[in-house]
């Protein structure tokens, strides 16, 4: 059975997200939740530092999903004031409200195929419910049946969205490996 949880514990983040070698400059899902400008300066050891930080504050840097005490997968979420989809031009706001975003969904190799994305979906808005959000947003690819490279399936896939409830509130003109993205919303006042 797979069990969600808030993202707290630093070396399981670690081993769902972090990168291969400890020097890289990339992951850790930090390209939409702190300025580029920040990202581009965080290099190796800084990096491993910085998400160790966000993991003890309050709320979690997202959830993570547990097999038994495996972490297996990850779901990023937090507050769109405080991400930068805040300023994104390409992904519109339809309305004033404080929503959540959920960017991200990882799923390690070999546990792929068992349902886990759909827990860090679900996990992630029982998060945001949690945390108090009015709403919460994704952004996924709407690919239709066409294959998604699955290091680009990072932002779900409008169908494992519509089947925890979301429905599509706008078009964007973002996309992610040639595959439009849309804004879908899950209401949860």
């Amino acid at each position: 059975m797979i069990d969600v949880r808030p993202a707290t514990v630093f070396e399981d983040v670690r081993s769902v997200i972090g990168p291969k070698k400890p020097t890289s400059t990339v992951c850790f899902c930090l390209s939409y939740r702190i300025p580029s400008k920040l990202n581009n300066s965080l290099r190796g050891p800084e990096r491993s530092e910085y998400v160790e930080t966000l993991c003890k504050e309050k709320p979690a840097p997202g959830v993570l999903a547990y097999d038994g005490d495996t972490p297996v997968g990850w779901a990023a979420i937090a507050p769109r004031a405080a991400t930068s989809f805040a300023r994104n031009r390409k992904i519109p706001h339809v309305d004033d409200l404080p929503v959540w975003s959920l960017w991200c969904i990882r799923v390690r190799p070999g546990h792929r195929g068992q349902g886990i994305s759909h827990a860090l979906i679900a996990g992630a808005v029982d998060f945001a419910r949690t945390n108090d959000a009015p709403v919460v947003e994704a952004y996924p690819l709407d690919s239709g049946d066409t294959k998604v490279d699955l290091t680009m399936a990072y932002a779900g896939l409008r169908k494992n969205f519509e089947q925890a409830g979301f429905t599509k509130s706008a078009d964007t003109t973002s996309t992610l490996a040639g595959h439009p993205r849309i804004l879908m919303r899950l209401d949860l006042r």
